[in-house]
């Protein structure tokens, strides 16, 4: 990414649902985050914050409501050329100033990048913490119920 590069925020577009998917699918391959269907990022598309670097997008982070006191931050994901510039903290800084905006009292998140969210506010807690509504993906997860991936939260 070029020191000068046009960067600029915005909630996702039908437009950008499958470029969402590629970036996610790229860390999923990795086994680094949760792989998503097309079908999935359309059904939670009014979930997702991009980021666009010379007006292509390049990062997505998506904030999922999942009870009347809970939302979830999920689906982080930055290209390889856009890393290390703050964008990932700032499309998470902007999913919780929205469920700021919607009184949302708490977020959570499951990762294997707790240092990175633990720097943005969270804190790790025991998974049995949480509600077992937000296990509801989980199940159908080849890796549940030991997947590694830490449960944190964050107080708004």
């Amino acid at each position: 990414m070029k020191d000068k590069a046009h960067i600029a925020y915005r909630k996702a577009f039908i437009s950008d649902a499958k470029v969402i998917q590629k970036l996610i699918q790229e860390f999923a391959a990795k086994d680094e985050m949760l792989p998503r269907s097309l079908n999935q990022i359309y059904e939670r598309l009014r979930d997702f914050w991009v980021c666009e670097v010379d007006h292509k997008v390049r990062a997505c982070c998506a904030l999922h409501i999942t009870w009347e006191d809970l939302a979830e931050i999920c689906s982080v994901a930055v290209s390889s050329e856009c890393q290390g510039k703050g964008i990932g903290k700032e499309l998470v800084r902007l999913a919780l100033e929205e469920a700021r905006q919607l009184k949302i009292p708490k977020a959570f998140l499951l990762t294997y990048k707790p240092e990175f969210f633990g720097k943005l506010g969270f804190t790790e807690v025991d998974k049995n913490t949480l509600p077992k509504k937000v296990w509801a993906e989980c199940v159908n997860c080849p890796k549940f119920p030991d997947c590694g991936e830490i449960a944190m939260v964050q107080d708004l």
